[in-house]
């Protein structure tokens, strides 16, 4: 009824057209075939075995339910180990579409749930314009980086998220642009994230958590070899006959250039040295290139890790710790600076939980250091300085007590400990040793380290007992209930 010359007529005709083109009743079959899922996953993926596993528990479910509507799944692991293409494996194993969007950074909850079409260039949000695109109602929708997901005066998206995220509304999602109700039960939602502290407690526990680790050597090498290394080759123009890297090659790259949790750092490396090798292709050198631990450093440089063995000085232990990255091994160190006064400082970029972790160690030690066969007044007349290397890097958590009273210990005795032994435990002031999360982590860490003797808290041992065989072969894992449990490992 509107002139086309109209100021109106675009508006009405806009929200026409996104109400009649969204999928009000268009829906995809799910193929719930389980080992063609197990088959897409193994061909998409190396390890990760135990999440595999997961998720075709997950659509064993969802076979005898008759479908996986209405389910929200939370990949958690560090950078680069394949939370965002395991969710485009798991929509290839469904036959559903797919559709990801990044809500990290995000900070106006109009990008969740639309403007009102009144203002000038409204638009729908994010989940209606992926409906719109996909065709379905019940595609794979994956929600990255959802841990860095932001608030501010515009709106507080999180929030805005909790009713697309839970099952009893989200059949009757209220976008504001075309301000009809459209039912997203039948979604399968898939969030990513590097850590939970950051995400808000309602939010959470509308998801199910699965836990991606880091990668160890073995894993890596495999993967590499699979996925990252053909791919590489084939960017840079190259033949798999011009070029080959050994399996010894592939892992001295690992160790020696890319130790962290995922293989980003690895694809990267890759990258270096099938460029170097276009370079002398071009350049008409008809040699096949070879790759091997020995002629590495040509194309990489030289190693930016040694394979050094745990610190074993007096005032020197290795702890175990986990971050957003994946696990990491810590050293603290203790000295005594000077015998005029009794004192006690802190340095490393430590957290307010980290320095309370420190004064408890420094407390427990300092009270029961005759139990210990040390000396009862050593810290009466010490100056003692505490230090967690790397002095750039925030840390935090409790998860050090139990190294740091060790280092204290290690300096009032004179004595270095026994054992190479890395540890993580947080510490009470009666010596109790008390769990402590992200202990697969923490393992795989160790392992990349080349560290054989762990000593874990006792609570700790059911987290210890999931873990596959492969990652604790060669492993000694020692449990610990009290600080004397830790006290008769090291010092014997």
């Amino acid at each position: 009824m509107l002139e086309t010359g109209s100021p109106e007529y675009a508006v009405i005709r806009n929200y026409l057209d996104w109400a009649t083109s969204l999928p009000w009743d268009t829906t995809s079959a799910d193929n719930l075939n389980l080992p063609r899922a197990r088959e897409i996953l193994d061909a998409d993926h190396a390890g990760l075995d135990d999440v595999k596993e997961r998720i075709i528990e997950f659509l064993a479910v969802g076979k005898l339910r008759g479908g996986v509507a209405g389910s929200i799944i939370l990949l958690v692991g560090p950078p680069g180990v394949g939370k965002t293409s395991i969710g485009r494996s798991v929509a290839k194993a469904l036959d559903r579409q797919f559709y990801r969007f990044s809500v990290g950074g995000m900070r106006d909850e109009a990008e969740i749930k639309g403007h009102r079409r009144t203002y000038i260039g409204a638009m729908p949000g994010k989940f209606v314009q992926a409906l719109k695109e996909v065709g379905t109602k019940n595609p794979v929708l994956m929600l990255d980086e959802i841990d860095k997901i932001g608030g501010s005066y515009h709106g507080d998206p999180a929030s805005a998220l909790l009713e697309v995220l839970d099952l009893e509304q989200n059949a009757d999602f209220l976008d504001h642009y075309p301000d009809l109700r459209f039912d997203l039960s039948e979604a399968l939602f898939i969030g990513t994230a590097n850590q939970l502290d950051t995400i808000p407690r309602p939010l959470l526990d509308r998801m199910e958590i699965i836990r991606l680790p880091g990668y160890i050597t073995e894993e890596k090498v495999a993967i590499a070899r699979q996925h990252l290394w053909p791919r590489q080759v084939e960017r840079a123009g190259l033949q798999p006959g011009q070029i080959k890297i050994s399996d010894a090659g592939l892992t001295a790259l690992i160790n020696g250039y890319a130790r962290e949790s995922g293989v980003r750092g690895l694809e990267k490396q890759l990258g270096r040295i099938t460029r170097k090798a276009a370079v002398k292709v071009v350049q008409g050198d008809p040699r096949r290139i070879s790759l091997g631990p020995r002629n590495l450093a040509a194309f990489v440089g030289q190693p930016m890790f040694k394979n050094e063995p745990p610190q074993r000085a007096t005032g020197v232990v290795t702890g175990l710790a986990w971050t957003s990255m994946g696990g990491a091994t810590l050293d603290v160190e203790a000295t005594q600076v000077h015998t005029k006064n009794q004192g006690f400082k802190l340095t490393g970029q430590l957290g307010e939980v980290m320095r309370e972790s420190a004064e408890i160690a420094y407390s427990y030690v300092s009270s029961n250091l005759s139990d210990f066969k040390g000396e009862p007044t050593f810290f009466d007349e010490t100056y003692v300085h505490l230090h967690v290397p790397e002095g750039a890097t925030p840390k935090d958590g409790p998860s050090a007590g139990v190294t740091m009273a060790t280092a204290l210990l290690s300096l009032a005795r004179g004595q270095r400990i026994k054992v190479p032994a890395a540890m993580t435990g947080e510490l009470t002031l009666t010596g109790k040793v008390l769990p402590v999360g992200g202990i697969r982590e923490k393992v795989v860490a160790a392992r990349r380290g080349g560290i054989r003797t762990l000593i874990l808290p006792a609570a700790n041992r059911a987290d210890a007992g999931e873990l596959p065989d492969y990652l604790t072969q060669g492993l000694t894992l020692r449990f610990a209930e009290h600080y004397s449990d830790v006290f008769n490992v090291v010092f014997g």
